[in-house]
């Protein structure tokens, strides 16, 4: 840790920063740049109050992934937000990654813990109790559970009903982010179903201004979740 508090290297971050890190959780999307540079639209985002950051760019190679990578890591460690690579393990061990967020698989969890270490953050998908329950046993420091509603990003994403999503909440003792369709309407609807936040792609970076659509974001997702 540097003397400020500011998390330095991977490890830094305890189960509790993590659960915190899920109230609002930006997944990158290079579609939305328009020009800008994406550790620029990391670093508005950060400003506006999120609280945990994934580079998810499926169309990128390792190397590239690595090259976006550090150039974020800094921006991210600077606010102490937790930054984690979306599937690509060897890119987060080559990159310095804080960890990576990792599909529903009966190894992907156990191999990206035995590639990274035990003090990284491994994320898993989840969409039913029992995929979150051996996420939990595998070892998955968090879960991404959805689609909650159809999203253009994922198009092929089996949507969870809420009743779901609240029985996963309720069955798993690590935390959980709801995922898909999440927006500045949506956030309400995740009121009592025990979720710790909102992962949320377009609706920050498709934003004009990412930094005051991630501050209403925040505001509203501290009002639908912020009192767990």
């Amino acid at each position: 840790m540097s003397g400020a508090g500011v998390p330095t290297a991977r490890g830094s971050f305890s189960p509790e920063a993590i659960r915190r890190g899920m109230l609002l959780y930006a997944v990158t999307d290079r579609a939305w740049l328009d020009g800008r540079t994406l550790a620029g639209c990391v670093r508005e985002a950060i400003a506006g109050g999120a609280t945990f950051v994934q580079l998810r760019e499926k169309d990128l190679t390792t190397e590239e992934i690595v090259a976006e990578a550090a150039e974020i890591i800094p921006v991210c460690r600077a606010a102490g937000v937790p930054f984690v690579i979306d599937d690509d393990v060897e890119a987060a061990r080559r990159s310095g990654a804080d960890g990576v967020h990792v599909g529903q698989s009966d190894t992907a969890c156990a191999e990206a813990r035995s590639v990274l270490g035990p003090e990284a953050i491994v994320g898993v998908s989840a969409q039913t109790v029992e995929e979150a329950l051996a996420a939990q046993a595998a070892g998955a420091d968090y879960l991404g559970v959805g689609a909650m509603y159809g999203t253009p990003t994922k198009p092929d994403a089996v949507d969870v009903t809420f009743e779901e999503l609240a029985r996963i909440c309720a069955a798993v003792d690590i935390p959980v982010a709801a995922i898909g369709g999440i927006n500045a309407r949506t956030m309400g609807s995740l009121a009592g179903t025990g979720v710790d936040g909102a992962a949320v792609v377009s609706a920050i970076f498709a934003a004009e201004d990412i930094e005051a659509a991630t501050r209403e974001l925040r505001r509203l997702a501290e009002a639908a979740v912020g009192s767990r």
